[in-house]
């Protein structure tokens, strides 16, 4: 997987700075997980204070496009961020039995 950062700016009203990329890629669509993981190294920054905008893939290409915000405090990103967004990929809870 091969991301390329197409668009970065800053948002000092929200405290976040907001990230365009696209991707390329072979197989399976990357999980979530993975995309973060490697945005943040890419970025220098730390994984709890991103959030990824669903990525748009294209039926039987190999490449993607996407939007992520990354804050500058986890507080910041859960005073802007829905809930829904902040909770994809992470791990799911285990079923209590």
């Amino acid at each position: 997987m091969e991301i390329t950062i197409t668009n970065d700016t800053r948002n000092e009203l929200l405290y976040r700075k907001e990230v365009e990329f696209t991707m390329t890629y072979e197989g399976a669509t990357p999980s979530r997980k993975q995309i973060i993981g490697k945005i943040a190294a890419l970025l220098n920054a730390k994984e709890e204070t991103m959030v990824l905008d669903p990525v748009r893939t294209r039926f039987g290409s190999g490449d993607a496009a996407g939007n992520a915000r990354i804050y500058d405090t986890v507080e910041a990103r859960d005073r802007t961020e829905r809930s829904y967004l902040i909770n994809r990929g992470q791990p799911k809870a285990e079923a209590e039995e």
